[in-house]
Order: structure tokens, then sequence, then C-alpha cells
């Protein structure tokens, strides 16, 4: 696989991740078998484009950037990105060349070069058609938007691309989505919960950015889940079946160290209790047992 192919793998796999989708649930809401998704999630093989936009849909994630990346190591996989032949050495101009200048002259310091003539015109016109087709590789590659985290493109290559570090920090997080804001990566887990109705509720918490956020799954249509750290209250809602199948999450509220977090699950049945729990982070996770309130 091309470092590009790695790159395409790693968002890929992140997506993934969104979802809280196993390779089955994948092959279920798609075209492509388990073992299909399995291939292209190990980076065996480049996927489909209609792989990479039902992944997509799937993790909410606009497709652009996306696709972007799928066209370069698709090419790069198939052979349409390999450069071209060199051109062969042109021909001796049938015209005299321009004098030599004289010895002990001083040399040119505007860089110009002499005039092209007859001979060379062709052969240049040549070599410029002969790249034409690598061009339209190395357009795309520049017009995909640079991350954090991405490596200079005149150093050595990598085998995978480096893990980004967090966009936010403390305050600046309050209200943002920890994936997109990469909190996301290795976060605590203050604890988790199961709900009366099945439903599993649990706190995260991401040291590095001095935040947290819950997450829900095994849930029904209409069920909702809330988290503050004594700030503004964070809400999520399950919308759709899609929903049921995957994680839900609240965006982050700001928590430093010594501060209590708590959750609250609000089942979508009308006879349904509401019920919390509550964290404090430090560096154990401190949790009191459940305790359900009215809703």
């Amino acid at each position: 696989m091309t470092p590009e192919g790695d790159r395409l793998t790693a968002a890929l796999r992140e997506l993934r991740t969104r979802t809280g989708l196993s390779l089955a649930a994948l092959a279920e809401r798609t075209t492509y078998s388990k073992s299909s998704w399995e291939r292209y999630l190990n980076g065996k093989t480049v996927p489909p484009r209609r792989a990479v936009r039902d992944l997509c849909r799937l993790a909410r994630e606009p497709e652009g950037r996306l696709l972007a990346l799928w066209e370069i190591a698709e090419s790069e996989w198939s052979g349409r990105g390999a450069r071209p032949a060199p051109a062969p050495p042109e021909a001796a101009p049938a015209e005299p060349t321009p004098a030599e200048p004289s010895p002990g002259s001083p040399p040119s310091r505007s860089g110009a070069r002499p005039p092209l003539g007859r001979g060379r015109l062709p052969a240049v016109l040549a070599s410029v058609c002969a790249v034409a087709a690598g061009c339209v590789v190395v357009t795309a590659l520049l017009l995909l938007p640079h991350r954090q985290g991405d490596r200079d493109t005149h150093g050595p290559p990598s085998a995978a691309p480096s893990a980004p570090g967090p966009r936010c920090r403390g305050a600046a997080c309050e209200g943002q989505d920890p994936i997109h804001m990469y909190c996301g990566s290795g976060p605590d887990t203050l604890t988790t919960e199961r709900t009366a109705t099945g439903a599993r509720v649990e706190l995260r918490y991401s040291p590095k950015c001095q935040a947290g956020w819950a997450r829900m799954w095994g849930t029904r249509v209409g069920d909702r889940l809330e988290v503050t750290a004594g700030g503004p209250t964070r809400r999520a809602e399950i919308a759709d079946e899609v929903d049921t199948e995957s994680y839900v999450y609240t965006v982050m509220t700001a928590a430093r160290p010594g501060t209590v977090v708590r959750a609250c699950f609000r089942p979508a049945s009308a006879d349904g209790e509401r019920e919390c729990v509550d964290a404090r982070v430090r560096g154990a996770a401190d949790t009191t047992p459940r305790s359900p309130s009215p809703g």
C-alpha cells in the first residue's frame, strides 16, 4: 500500500470508529460483504468509490475530503499515477547556436535562457505533454486540505500519518465535537452504566483537552442524553434507526481535575424515569452510584 493508501485507510478507520458499527453491521447497511470491509479497513486493497461514500454517509461526514484522498490512492494503486518515462534527448538545433560568452565575462544574474529555436520547441512541447497525466495526480494532492499533524511534503515519506494533537483545551472545548477537535483519541472512561431500558451510558474525559462528554448505545429512537460539569448542559438525541445501531455522543463540556461530571439519560417512553450518574475527574475515576431522578 502506498503512503496515500495508508492515509485513506487511517481515515476510513476513524469513520468506522465514529459509527460504532461492527464489520457485520457495515455489511448489513451496504452492498459490501464483511470480508470486503475487513480488507478495506486493514489496507489490503483500495475500496470502491461507492464504499467510501457509504461509510461517509453512515458516519455523517462530508464526503469531499475522503473522495479526493480516494482518487489519489486509487490512481497510485492502479498505476495511473505513475510518472511517465523521461523524454528522449532533444536533437541539436538546425540553426546556429548563440555565441558563447568570451573568457572572463561575468555570468548572467537574471537566470534567463536563450530563445527556443525551431529544433528545441517540438521537444519541449513533447515533454510537457508527457508529464500532463502526472500533473492530474499532483494537482489533486495539492488541493487536499492540510490537516494538523501532516508531515512536510519535502521530507521522507512516512508509512502512516502521524497522530494529530488536540485542537482545543479547557474552555475552548466547550460545545465542540470531541472527534473533530481530536480529543477522542485515547480518552479516559470515567464510568459506564446500564439503564433500566438496557441502554448503556458512558462518561468520557480527555486529560489533554480538559473536557468531558457522554455517549450512549443500545438505544431507541427518541432517547436523550445530557451532560454537564457545573456549566452549560450539552445534549444528544437518538434521531433514527441508524443512531440506534451506533454510538451517539454529546459535544464536550470543560472539566478540570476535581470537577464532578454528570450524565443523565432520558428514555423515549413517556413513563420512563430520568437516570443520572456522576463521576469525579482525577487520576483515577471516582464514581457514585447511579441514582434515578424524576424526569
